[in-house]
């Protein structure tokens, strides 16, 4: 249900000099664009902008008028036209294949194949119709337009103004005391992934990072204000929603955060360090009462702790009972055997959500892509030191042969932007995992988005260095053939 209304409703750089214009790989190309080049439009991104900017921030629910509009589906629709209209007039296949499209693909098509079997055909075929169905062909549209760092760096500023936006939202009805549920907690001002206090929790231990590092970035002292203003807000909204999963998602997000600061900035992570035992004991008390419940039971005046216990149980005994097509995609809140304690609930753990909806298979893949999402950066980080100028690569390494790799061409400040960028991926991605151990997400925008931010600077740097590999093979070649002329 989450989703189901979304439709219808200035310093030097480090970095090597640009590389020219030039197409990655000649059957499938992803451009390489010099950083004095302006890029072209690309209505397809422009639209995939729009589109993901009314899945945030959702105008529908604040003038009820505009959801006969179906703005997002338009947007959708207009996108991937212009998308499919732009490959095929210069002779591409519709899409760039990657592993994690594959992936994504296939998990849909579990959930058809699991649908007959299901407790409710045509619920679990309305889950992949209304939800997932668009979930494959925006990510499929991402895959193939999130081709540049101007880019890349572009939708991070839209989902971290849309976040901040809402997390301001979220604050102040917090401070006025409406939009409340349980015990103070706030809940979105918004539906969709935002409505409930746990989800809006996930989305900002998911997007904080981003904020945080173009906050650190250098740059204009505005943009960097604004950020650290989107940062703070995401901060006090988690707070607000008094949410014990996003609560152990920050510590983990933030975990990360100062592992792969601390040997850069040291003192950033020690005044974090500070300012954050400085700030607990103004938070409010209500907020360490449910915190202090994930230990004491005593203190949990609602009993979502004990109903999250049974709900594991229950989603462990379907998976039990349906090991190989599970109950059916969004279709454990329906499953209700005999002796159920916690009838029409989700499961409230995104792994066993899959399990018991889609059962083996659906778990092998839905692991699969969240250990690629971890993969990918992996892959970006070992790829960016290929782009570290050679003389540098070779004092860290004495073999030489880094200085006999082809050195991957970024313009000046893409290396900066990337490293910060598979950093805060790194994180956003720590953090979701631990946030979704508690919410049913698997059919959410965020992760796919997250793991369309993870890959895209890999297939980047992956073009740029088969650029760099062809250069130096032309050059050996130009090379070689220089010398047999002198020969002879």
């Amino acid at each position: 249900m989450t989703e189901r209304l979304t439709f219808n409703t200035p310093g030097r750089s480090n970095a090597a000099p640009a590389a020219p214009s030039v197409m990655a790989t000649p059957d499938d190309p992803i451009e390489v664009v010099a950083a004095e080049r302006p890029e072209r439009r690309d209505w397809a991104f422009t639209f995939l902008l729009a589109f993901t900017a009314l899945v945030f921030l959702r105008p529908q629910d604040s003038f009820p008028p505009l959801q006969y509009l179906h703005l997002a589906e338009l947007c959708a629709i207009a996108a991937l036209g212009a998308l499919i209209g732009g490959r095929l007039g210069r002779n591409l296949p519709v899409t760039r294949m990657t592993p994690e499209l594959m992936g994504v693909i296939a998990l849909g098509g579990v959930i058809l194949i699991t649908a007959p079997f299901s407790i409710w055909f045509g619920g679990a075929v309305g889950t992949f119709k209304e939800i997932y169905s668009k979930i494959i062909l925006i990510y499929l549209l991402m895959v193939n337009v999130l081709t540049t760092p101007r880019r890349i760096e572009r939708i991070n500023w839209l989902l971290v103004l849309a976040s901040g936006y809402l997390a301001f939202r979220a604050v102040f009805d917090y401070v006025r005391g409406v939009h409340l549920v349980e015990n103070e907690r706030v809940q979105g001002a918004v539906g969709g992934i935002f409505k409930n206090p746990n989800d809006l929790a996930l989305n900002m231990v998911a997007m904080l990072p981003l904020a945080i590092f173009i906050a650190l970035r250098p740059g204009p002292l505005p943009r960097r204000a604004i950020a650290a203003w989107c940062a703070l807000m995401m901060l006090g909204s988690i707070v607000a929603s008094h949410s014990r999963a996003g609560t152990l998602g920050l510590v983990t997000m933030l975990g990360v955060l100062a592992i792969l600061l601390i040997k850069r900035h040291p003192g950033l992570v020690l005044g974090g360090v500070i300012v954050a035992a400085l700030a607990a004991p103004m938070l409010p008390s209500s907020y360490w009462n449910r915190i202090a419940s994930i230990t004491d039971s005593s203190l949990d005046e609602t009993g979502s702790r004990e109903a999250r216990r049974q709900l594991f149980h229950e989603s462990l005994q379907a998976f039990v009972e349906n090991p190989i097509t599970g109950v059916g995609a969004g279709e454990f809140k329906n499953w209700n055997p005999d002796g159920r304690q916690q009838p029409w609930r989700e499961s409230h753990d995104v792994l066993l959500q899959v399990a018991a909806e889609l059962g083996v298979l659906g778990l092998a893949l839905f692991l699969y892509l969240i250990a690629r999402g971890a993969l990918c950066v992996r892959e970006s980080r070992r790829l960016l030191r290929l782009a570290v100028p050679n003389s540098r690569r070779a004092r860290s390494d004495p073999s030489g042969r880094a200085a006999r790799t082809p050195e991957i061409r970024l313009a000046p400040g893409e290396y900066e932007f990337l490293d910060a960028h598979t950093a805060a991926m790194a994180a956003a991605l720590a953090g979701w995992f631990v946030c979704a151990l508690f919410a049913s997400v698997a059919y959410n925008w965020t992760f796919y988005y997250l793991l369309a931010l993870a890959a895209a600077p890999r297939d980047l740097l992956l073009a740029r260095r088969d650029v760099a590999r062809s250069a130096s093979r032309a050059r050996r070649a130009a090379a070689t053939s220089r010398l047999e002329v002198a020969r002879a």
